[in-house]
């Protein structure tokens, strides 16, 4: 590994005069170039990613996947506690801000390995669900389906710990593992459900799981690099501030680029969606009764009026309610959302009996009908995963 060439601190700093010394300590970055060449070499060798990051990021998938597998969110907890220390991330953060194309190359080398070794972490634990299979045992899978999808505590988490994360590392005597743990939560789940649904068979949980990676990936590199701007990081030389504006238009194409890919694989666009059959309506009918014309008391033959037919009216068919049972040919079974398109309401296992509230609606091509669940909660699925049953008596 190739790091920033530097010298020794010219002066002790317990030596130097008071003032200098109060202003010394009130600076993150000290102004003089050899101490600040030291300081980015001191950084430069505590973020480089080492053996230890990698096997540790492969131990973190396969007990997250493990936690998905159980769908038991303390396992996922305790393969966050495992991770490894995410100090590469904040050396993408570093690199932007010094402008340094090297050490940026060289951290997006490891994260790039340590996400490929989570995900084939995540995707070890998914194996093990073909073996359940075999044996008879149906299991659900709504934890994967939560961790690979966007959520607003999980990014207000991401904003928090990242931030933190960027101020601890520039202090060596400080501990960052506690934080960094928090910041694991974030960026590890998702790509270990990615893998972990690839090899179950799990819907909608590859590539989506990827897709909120990148994204909670850049946001943390965009948080991190403001706070050390705020701290007083600058490029070393003059070149190096157009290195940092070009990593940081590379990152907000790529920020904007993973949010249009994921908004088209989440809404189905260019994809056919299954039509709703007609549904025939019952028509009413009139039946005629014939009228008995009244007896006369001589045989005398006399015309006598007759009143015409009249129709008698049919009451209404009274109807019936349309049950279903909820079937996914792609997977163990559905989301359930509070509007079509909408927030996530909660899962829904194959074989689940729902009563249908309503017609369907088409949102941009996707039909989704209202549903009632069997203990009153109600919510909106596609219709295409619904198979409609004949109601038995309770």
């Amino acid at each position: 590994m190739t790091n920033f060439t530097s010298e020794e601190f010219p002066d002790d700093p317990q030596q130097l005069p008071p003032a200098r010394r109060r202003r010394s300590r009130r600076l993150i970055v000290p102004l003089g170039i050899d101490e600040r060449t030291t300081i980015l070499d001191q950084l430069a060798h505590r973020v480089a990613p080492s053996f230890d990051f990698f096997l540790f990021s492969f131990l973190a998938g396969i007990l997250i996947g493990i936690g998905l597998l159980f769908n038991a969110s303390s396992i996922v907890v305790l393969g966050c506690i495992v991770a490894p220390l995410l100090a590469p991330v904040f050396g993408l953060a570093l690199a932007t801000t010094i402008g340094s194309w090297r050490l940026f190359l060289q951290n997006s080398g490891g994260i790039l390995v340590a996400a490929i070794l989570t995900f084939l972490g995540g995707a070890v634990s998914g194996l093990l669900v073909r073996f359940f299979h075999l044996i008879g045992l149906r299991m659900n899978f709504s934890e994967s389906l939560l961790q690979s999808h966007f959520s607003v505590p999980t990014l207000f988490v991401l904003l928090i710990s990242s931030g933190l994360l960027a101020l601890i590392l520039t202090h060596p005597e400080k501990q960052p593992q506690l934080i960094s743990v928090a910041f694991a939560y974030t960026l590890y789940p998702p790509l270990a459900a990615s893998g972990f649904g690839l090899s179950a068979g799990v819907t909608h949980t590859f590539p989506d799981g990827i897709l909120v990676f990148l994204v909670y990936l850049i946001i943390s590199i965009v948080v991190a690099t403001i706070i050390l701007v705020v701290q007083g990081f600058r490029p070393v030389t003059p070149f190096g501030y157009t290195i940092g504006g070009a990593i940081a238009l590379l990152c907000t194409v790529l920020l904007f680029g993973v949010g249009i890919t994921g908004t088209a694989i989440n809404r189905h666009f260019g994809l056919p969606t299954p039509l709703p059959s007609p549904t025939p309506s019952l028509t009413p009918t009139i039946t005629r009764t014939p009228t008995i014309p009244p007896p006369t008391l001589t045989p005398t033959i006399t015309l006598s009026p007759t009143r015409p037919p009249t129709a008698s009216p049919t009451p209404p068919p009274t109807p019936t309610p349309l049950f279903a049972v909820i079937y996914s040919n792609q997977g163990e079974g559905v989301l359930l959302r509070d509007q079509p398109g909408g927030a996530v309401l909660g899962s829904l296992v194959n074989g689940s009996l729902v009563a249908i509230l309503g017609s369907p609606q088409t949102i941009q091509g996707s039909s989704w009908v209202p549903i009632l669940l069997q203990d009153g909660k109600k919510g909106w699925v596609k219709l295409g995963y619904l198979a409609t049953t004949t109601p038995s008596p309770p």
